[in-house]
């Protein structure tokens, strides 16, 4: 028997959609889209008063590490989504450096089974490349992706032998992003500052050599053998002319923390800001900031990887790299529109829709007719103290600690149905599942009203 037809009503919101914000209603039927501009007293099983807050299509992180299985002492998918959902993100895509880490069919099978018991928000897993599992890479089936570590990685995840490259963007045909980092120009610097207890000298250990060796060839790969490619967290202004003017089926994304620290802020954070790739100068976060303004890069994502404080309050280099952001990620950007940087349309774009695009969801990245209505509902208002105790993450801590951000998500649905709201919290249900990926439909390119998909 069919379940009966149920719609909700968003009444009264201003409603970002791909290149303007309208004030109207909106009315999802069985998780769907189907009427923008829709009557504010059309009937519906549920109405959200949006009181003209702003209605924005749920952000999709397509870089997160949520540690499960092996290391749920630091996170694992039932923290980490719940932080999804307190954050405004609807859906994120996931790393294979789990142990045991994703590198066949049956091990991405596995974490979808954990996230289907877990999960608050939507999932996909990533499926990790080593020197010699191209015939699992070619079996993994509903995946956003190939994940490589061309560095930064230890075990059968590191693949820097030029071989064992070519063979994985010859061979298979799903869409691959990197960790660029040349692993040899790494262990050279580490070799010349052996020794050090300095956190600074991480930045000098993982330099912009090391960045744009790496980047320079694995774009030389995937244009060799026309590959749709992914850069993970471009962290220096000299990777950007090396990315800028690809072919469509290479993109870019940034995160937050190589946007907002630079090694001046070691001093002031010390480890909470030590990341692979490092953070980089002033000069590197300005050119970031003016490479996603025009479109040189495409995306942002987290790169949510958390650790203990325990763990990283150890001395370096003792200590982990890594941070947690995924709750704090959309705020960040909300305060960027209100310092007057950027506008709620390219937050949307380049939090949503950019993601959805370069990797193939279906039915999700933007608030259109037929989409999914996977929404934040945002309040760019509301003034906001980061702090370490109120983070839903498990490490419960943030680099952001103590920063007031302006522009806040107050509510997150995920098909219309609320998961989570500042005034009453989280649903006692989950209403995550997993994404459905078209690889067919992927491509990017810049049209005269934005970007659009083959």
């Amino acid at each position: 028997m069919s379940q009966p037809s149920t719609k909700t009503l968003f009444r009264n919101a201003s409603v970002v959609l791909p290149n303007e914000i309208r004030e109207c209603s909106l009315l999802v039927e069985n998780g769907k889209i189907i009427e923008i501009d829709a009557n504010p007293l059309s009937s519906a099983d549920c109405v959200v008063e949006c009181d003209e807050k702003h209605l924005l299509p749920g952000v999709i992180d397509d870089q997160v590490h949520f540690r499960e299985p092996g290391l749920t002492h630091k996170e694992e998918l039932y923290t980490a989504s719940r932080a999804c959902a307190a954050g405004g993100t609807t859906a994120f895509l996931e790393m294979p450096n789990t142990k045991p880490p994703a590198v066949t069919a049956d091990g991405v099978k596995a974490k979808d089974a954990i996230a289907a018991q877990k999960s608050h928000v939507h999932y996909g897993f990533y499926i990790g490349a080593t020197p010699d599992n191209v015939d699992e890479l070619n079996q993994a089936g509903n995946v956003p992706g190939i994940k490589i570590f061309i560095g930064s990685s230890t075990g059968n995840l590191l693949v820097d032998e030029q071989e064992a490259l070519e063979r994985i963007f010859a061979e298979t045909t799903l869409p691959i992003c990197a960790h660029c980092e040349d692993e040899t120009t790494v262990r050279e610097n580490a070799a010349r500052l052996s020794g050090t207890s300095d956190l600074r000298d991480h930045s000098r250990i993982r330099d912009e050599k090391a960045a744009v060796i790496a980047t320079t060839r694995a774009i030389d790969l995937a244009n060799r053998h026309q590959h749709r490619f992914h850069v993970l967290h471009v962290s220096t202004a000299a990777e950007l002319p090396i990315i800028a003017n690809q072919s469509p089926y290479i993109t870019a994304e940034v995160c937050p923390h190589h946007l907002f620290f630079n090694v001046d802020d070691y001093d002031r954070l010390g480890s909470r800001i030590q990341m692979n790739p490092s953070i980089k100068s002033k000069a590197d976060n300005r050119a970031l900031w003016n490479a996603l303004l025009d479109n040189t890069i495409q995306a942002i994502a987290t790169d949510h990887a958390p650790h203990t404080l325990e763990e990283k309050s150890q001395p370096y280099p003792q200590s982990p790299s890594g941070l947690p952001a995924v709750e704090n990620s959309l705020a960040l950007f909300l305060n960027q529109v209100s310092l007057g940087l950027c506008t709620l349309n390219q937050v949307a774009s380049w939090m949503s829709d950019a993601p959805a695009r370069i990797w193939g969801i279906v039915g999700k990245g933007r608030i259109e007719i037929g989409y999914d209505a996977d929404l934040v509902l945002v309040n760019l208002e509301e003034k906001r103290t980061i702090l370490d105790e109120n983070q839903h993450t498990k490490s419960r801590w943030s680099p952001w600690h103590g920063e007031t951000l302006t522009g806040w998500p107050i509510a997150t649905f995920l098909k219309g149905q609320q998961v989570w709201s500042q005034s009453t919290g989280f649903s006692q249900d989950r209403f995550g599942e997993k994404l459905l990926f078209d690889h067919s439909r992927g491509g990017y390119w810049a049209t005269p009203n934005g970007i659009g998909i083959e």
